[in-house]
């Protein structure tokens, strides 16, 4: 049976650790992994527009040898009606794993329940777990370790939070979430976050209250105000999500050598301010690089070439 990367809590505790490690080691020395793949070809499919992902993955597929076959669903039978659940059983015959990124995460639940590849998760409205894995890697190349840290994450309880807050907690991180009321994180996710930190020693809290997560942080995160998909919401939610901007003030709030992490697109002046983006405690740039080299390491292990 194919492995598949729906959620990060696909990954056992030891799993997640080992792949960041591969991650870590893909990135010291690329070349020692430029072949692995040759022959292969990945399929990926964006239901969603993306910058990113679609890079990242382009690259990082093409660096170890394989082919990269990027499709939109326009280009494909899907804009024509035909299910995913097909298009998983005839993809799977030409190539060796498939990535995907679209809305609903049942989509990709359903692709796999048919597919004999791999599936992967470039993002879906409930998470984004190849996020995760760069997020995690950049925090333990700048902090050394990822268990023991607090990680505050300010604004919508979203894809990007739900993962954050698995992730986290497989790591042995304490990971506060503070959103505006109506706004919080899934509660089936924040119980199964806490369920898990009660394994690792890490922790999940979610609240109303930004300056409280942001206290004495060693990690402050945050996202877009407004995912894609939610345009019509963005004018009502830039009123609501007002104090819930990473600005300086929550920077002094954190621990001195606190660092910032925001998986872009950033809106700066929103969610994020340009002195604080721009600033000396931001990592966001070696974190989207970081994309890269998390993505190179988890089709190697999808794929049994490590």
């Amino acid at each position: 049976m194919a492995r598949n990367f729906l959620s990060i809590d696909d990954l056992s505790v030891g799993g997640l650790a080992g792949l960041l490690d591969l991650s870590s080691k893909v990135k010291a020395a690329p070349s020692d992994y430029s072949g692995r793949l040759a022959g292969l070809t990945v399929a990926m499919i964006f239901e969603k527009p993306s910058t990113r992902t679609r890079v990242s993955f382009e690259v990082g597929i093409a660096h170890l040898g394989a082919h990269p076959l990027a499709l939109s669903s326009l280009e494909l039978q899907l804009g024509r009606g035909e299910t995913i659940e097909d298009t998983g059983r005839v993809l799977s015959r030409y190539v060796d794993a498939i990535v995907l990124r679209t809305f609903g995460q049942e989509r990709l639940e359903a692709l796999a329940r048919t597919a004999t590849v791999p599936i992967v998760n470039a993002l879906s409205d409930f998470e984004h777990p190849c996020q995760c894995l760069a997020d995690l890697l950049t925090v333990i190349e700048q902090k050394g370790r990822l268990a023991g840290l607090t990680l505050a994450y300010v604004g919508d309880g979203n894809n990007v939070a739900h993962s954050l807050l698995l992730g986290g907690a497989k790591s042995g991180m304490q990971v506060r979430v503070a959103t505006p009321p109506g706004f919080e994180p899934i509660p089936q996710v924040v119980h199964r976050a806490q369920e898990i930190g009660d394994e690792t020693g890490g922790g999940a809290l979610v609240s109303n209250d930004p300056e409280e997560a942001c206290a004495g942080a060693d990690v402050l995160y945050t996202d877009v105000w407004a995912s894609m998909g939610q345009e019509e919401e963005a004018a009502e939610r830039t009123l609501v999500f007002q104090s819930y901007r990473i600005d300086q003030a929550l920077v002094a709030r954190a621990a001195s050598d606190v660092i910032v992490l925001h998986c872009l697109p950033a809106h700066r002046g929103q969610e994020i301010t340009d002195e604080v983006i721009d600033g000396p405690h931001s990592v966001v740039w070696d974190q989207a690089e970081n994309r890269l080299h998390t993505q190179k390491a988890l089709l190697l292990w999808l794929l049994g070439r490590v």
